[in-house]
């Protein structure tokens, strides 16, 4: 018995045929069916059922095909193991990332270029949702890491994370906004935001749960009249006069968006937005995800 003959087998019975398998491993039909044939004649039992127009399995080989399942990827299992210890990394590894995360403090475009050109073999799958699914894609492991704004106070079981960019709140209004008086003012009482028109990240962010989490502990629930996924939008938004943008305060040295708004720090409380590199707190699920999650945390280390 061989390997190939256990992938040829399953591949036979996932497609429901020779013709379609054949062409799936790209080999001939005739090659591939003496290939089963010589396994059923070493087991002694027929393995596919050819009566039909579907080839299925027989009895025999429903009850062979999960243990069938299991050798190939253990075989596959040996195979990346060797290649992760010789540098070699393959498999698959999916980044969650918020919308706007790193836009600003950190190039994800160029670390994910610079890393596939070290691991070519290795996939990389980028993924953007909100910060709310994204904990739960972690928890559940659809994904193996995620930069994303906590909506926590404390971080649920499951999780560990690392803080990458920690930044206090602000509110960006047109040069004409009652809340700039007096002129030489450079914050604003929450307070004062109550029943204006707020423009605000969707619910399942970072930066909507800690605004929602002030107002509501100062005693009133903010009015957002529009909400937009990426920070640069909502800064648009309230140059138009549409609202108080209320976001995280970008670099120093562009503070008011290229002069188009002015911006106030939120004070009375003080409300921070924070950016975390968050995975699995058993450890990443492949030696693969591993190896890519130290990586980027020696790149953010600048960052923070």
């Amino acid at each position: 018995m061989e390997l190939r003959q256990l992938r040829y087998f399953v591949a036979v019975v996932e497609e429901g045929g020779f013709t379609r398998a054949a062409a799936r491993l790209h080999l001939s039909q005739p090659g591939l069916s003496a290939q089963i044939g010589q396994l059923e004649k070493e087991l002694g039992q027929p393995l596919l059922d050819r009566s039909n127009r579907s080839v299925t399995a027989t009895e025999v080989g429903r009850a062979v095909l999960p243990y069938a399942r299991a050798a190939l990827a253990a075989a596959d299992a040996v195979r990346q193991t060797v290649d992760e210890h010789t540098g070699l990394l393959r498999g698959r590894v999916t980044l969650g990332l918020v919308s706007g995360a790193t836009s600003r403090a950190f190039d994800i475009a160029s670390f994910l270029a610079d890393f596939h050109g070290a691991h070519p073999a290795l996939e990389i799958a980028l993924t953007e949702d909100t910060s709310a699914r994204m904990q739960a894609a972690l928890l559940s492991g659809e994904i193996d890491i995620a930069l994303l704004g906590p909506t926590w106070e404390a971080p649920p079981p499951g999780i560990s994370h690392r803080t990458v960019i920690d930044a206090p709140l602000v509110a960006a209004v047109t040069s004409d906004d009652p809340l700039l008086a007096p002129a030489d003012r450079s914050s604003v009482p929450l307070a004062d935001l109550r029943g204006r028109a707020l423009i605000c990240l969707p619910r399942g962010t970072g930066v909507r749960a800690a605004l929602e989490r002030a107002c509501a502990q100062a005693g009133f629930r903010p009015h957002v009249a529009f909400e937009a996924a990426a920070p640069d939008v909502l800064a648009q938004l309230a140059a138009r006069g549409l609202g108080v943008a209320v976001l995280p305060l970008g670099e120093e040295e562009d503070p008011d968006f290229g002069g188009a708004l002015r911006t106030l720090r939120i004070v009375e409380p003080g409300v921070r937005a924070r950016i975390v590199l968050a995975w699995p707190a058993t450890g990443p699920a492949s030696p693969a995800a591993q190896a890519f999650l130290d990586r980027l945390r020696e790149a953010l280390r600048s960052v923070s």
